[in-house]
């Protein structure tokens, strides 16, 4: 049998009385690289939050990174965010805190206890995102490109199975956008999968990937 780290069937997502999205269907591997489009407002984000349960699914089957999201209680959705990455379009990141400490903050909140550990997986991921030299700045010294591959460290310091990352360009400018998108395509070759919500379906031209987009409050897959 397959192993997806995501596997949703018929599944409907709704906000109050309004069906968002209806009977999606839509599977995905490990060390992928899967892209959703869609239009502002079609529901990209919406279910994105399905797949950490910030936003309940009304019908159908999901199974994310192994849990069954049906059957997983509140106390315990917190190790189901354990096992994957998030990446926001804002960046998200602690003002006060340096990128460093931004980093290690995650590390203690998610039981690293070992303060000789924590500096070392904090050197990995920034290494892996090329902002090693940039560890002692706070987010307001860095331009936007470098605050979101501070964000994608942050996503990626307990190793998870996906990276979910929500229009991470959309507030960048075109050079810092190329940049990321880059660095994102790199990963899933990091034993990670990764999904982006986008609306520029440009940036990934020629990209070996997986392209789907919601039409009518459906996933249709588009390659």
């Amino acid at each position: 049998m397959t192993n997806f780290v995501i596997n949703y069937r018929d599944v409907t997502i709704m906000r109050g009385n309004q069906i968002i999205l209806e009977k999606i269907n839509l599977a995905i591997k490990p060390q992928t690289l899967t892209i959703l489009s869609g239009n502002i407002g079609s529901g990209k984000s919406s279910f994105l939050k399905s797949l950490y349960k910030e936003i309940t699914i009304s019908e159908g089957h999901a199974q994310v990174v192994g849990f069954d999201l049906n059957a997983l209680i509140k106390k315990d959705v917190y190790l189901l965010r354990r096992k994957l990455g998030i990446v926001f379009q804002d960046f998200q990141l602690l003002q006060d805190f340096t990128i460093a400490e931004n980093l290690d903050f995650v590390l203690k909140a998610t039981d690293w206890n070992k303060a000789k550990d924590r500096e070392v997986r904090v050197s990995e991921v920034l290494a892996m995102v090329q902002l090693s030299d940039k560890k002692n700045r706070y987010p307001s010294q860095l331009s936007g490109g470098e605050q979101q591959k501070a964000a994608i460290a942050r996503a990626l310091l307990n190793k998870p199975d996906i990276l979910i990352a929500d229009e991470p360009t959309g507030s960048l400018d075109s050079e810092s956008e190329q940049q990321i998108t880059e660095l994102l395509i790199n990963l899933k070759n990091n034993e990670t999968a990764v999904l982006i919500a986008t609306h520029n379906l440009n940036l990934f031209k020629n990209i070996e990937c997986d392209i789907f987009t919601i039409e009518n409050k459906k996933i249709i897959r588009k390659i």
